[in-house]
């Protein structure tokens, strides 16, 4: 009897151990099915650096200024400090697979004497902000004087070359005045149309180099790549500047050579054409004058077409249902592409059709002088107002649909949230209807 028993608790002990090992590979079974169907969070990427090893930041001879010496081998430089810092070059730069761009603009560092400027100011500074943050540019707008003298139009020439070396990662500096606004906030410019070239400026080549026309190209909005060509062409650009005892001679010279130019000094628009003309040997190849779309738009001649184009945009809307689906924000590109293709395909081969059809990229209010008051006496002070007003609403209203608003009017501080398949369902308000 007693044997019967151990055999009993022999077989009872077996089971319990088989059992326990039997449950113990379940759970190690259990646990590394469920491993891996839960994602593994990757670890937040960090910058790759190397600041132990010395880049052109350790040189003490180095000046950020214009008058502090010139900086030479720019290119190796900043090559060498781009391999030291790998996520930061643009060859690793993912969004839009595009060159990474810092946009930099600027306004007087006092408050303005037009009443109304400084709060025209913060709205043209709201769009280039709206406009880098779709398109994922940096964006610095300075309002201070990086040199005593070199203040108005020339402030723009030391804050570029300041901007370089600061930003040795990005390919290409915008430089964007502070009365220009983005009125097609879709738009992209096609930077690949530039590998060849250094600096992009709106302007029409007959106009430069036959004519020697003051208005054949515009200064106050341009791209110009980061690079030593562009170091000596800063250079060479702020000899002509108020920083000089030659700027009353370059004055003179400009009037007598520049077709149009009415101011007696010497100004930052005069000369860049006299750079591109009469030194075209030296610099021509690497500048590219463009005009197949608005880099710059005159406002008073675009302004007309800008209202247009909005109805027109509405009215294809409606037409195409692909483009009135919502989508986010940093879309907004891809969304400009897929409008492109319908616009170029309903004006066909015609390019003047095609370029009147879309909306002015940069309104640019040359002449109204919104900060100093001072306009152009060739327009009146409310007709400027109104149209940067104007101008700035409509771009505005382009931000505003990626969150499910739009203004009642177009314009005003009004707006009301958008019903589903806008603008095919979206009716134009009633005297009751409420607002936002």
């Amino acid at each position: 009897m007693a044997l019967c028993s151990s055999k009993v608790s022999l077989l009872v002990e077996r089971l319990i151990f088989v059992s326990l090992g039997a449950a113990l590979a379940f759970l190690l079974l259990f646990s590394f099915y469920s491993s891996s169907l839960t994602p593994t969070l990757a670890p937040s990427p960090t910058p790759s650096t190397d600041d132990s090893i010395p880049t052109f930041y350790d040189d003490p001879s180095l000046s950020y200024t214009l008058d502090g010496g010139h900086l030479s081998n720019w290119d190796s430089k900043r090559r060498h400090w781009l391999r030291l810092h790998p996520t930061l070059s643009s060859s690793s730069f993912i969004q839009e697979k595009e060159e990474r761009v810092l946009m930099v603009s600027g306004s007087q560092p006092s408050p303005c004497r037009n009443p109304a400027g400084d709060h025209l100011l913060l709205r043209f500074y709201k769009n280039k902000s709206d406009y880098c943050r779709i398109h994922g540019h940096d964006l610095f707008y300075n309002t201070a004087h990086l040199h005593p003298n070199m203040t108005g139009c020339w402030a723009k020439i030391p804050l570029i070359r300041a901007a370089m070396l600061a930003h040795p990662e990005a390919e290409w500096i915008w430089w964007v005045d502070e009365d220009a606004a983005f009125t097609d906030m879709e738009f992209r410019p096609p930077l690949s149309r530039y590998r060849a070239h250094d600096l992009v400026v709106p302007g029409w080549p007959s106009m430069v180099y036959e004519e020697k026309n003051w208005v054949g190209l515009n200064a106050g909005v341009f791209l110009i790549r980061n690079s030593q060509w562009s170091l000596d062409f800063l250079d060479a650009w702020a000899r002509m500047g108020p920083q000089t005892t030659e700027f009353e001679a370059w004055g003179r010279i400009l009037a007598s050579k520049i077709k149009g130019k009415a101011a007696p000094e010497s100004d930052d628009q005069s000369a860049l054409l006299h750079l591109l003309v009469y030194e075209k040997d030296r610099w021509g190849d690497r500048v590219y004058l463009e005009n197949d779309y608005d880099l710059h738009g005159y406002w008073a001649a675009v302004l007309g077409r800008l209202e247009k184009s909005t109805e027109d945009y509405l009215a294809m809307e409606r037409r195409e249902p692909p483009l009135r689906r919502r989508h986010a924000e940093k879309s907004t590109g891809a969304h400009g592409e897929m409008r492109g293709r319908y616009l170029d395909r309903e004006a066909a081969a015609d390019e003047w059709e095609q370029r009147r059809r879309r909306l002015p990229f940069v309104t640019h209010f040359t002449g109204c002088q919104p900060c100093g008051g001072g306009h152009n006496p060739a327009y009146s002070r409310e007709s400027c107002l109104a149209a940067m007003q104007r101008a700035l609403d409509l771009a505005d209203d382009q931000v505003l649909r990626a969150y499910g608003f739009r203004r009642v009017d177009g314009c005003g501080g009004h707006v009301r949230p958008l019903p589903y398949d806008f603008p095919s369902s979206f009716g134009f308000q009633t005297p009751n209807e409420p607002v936002a």
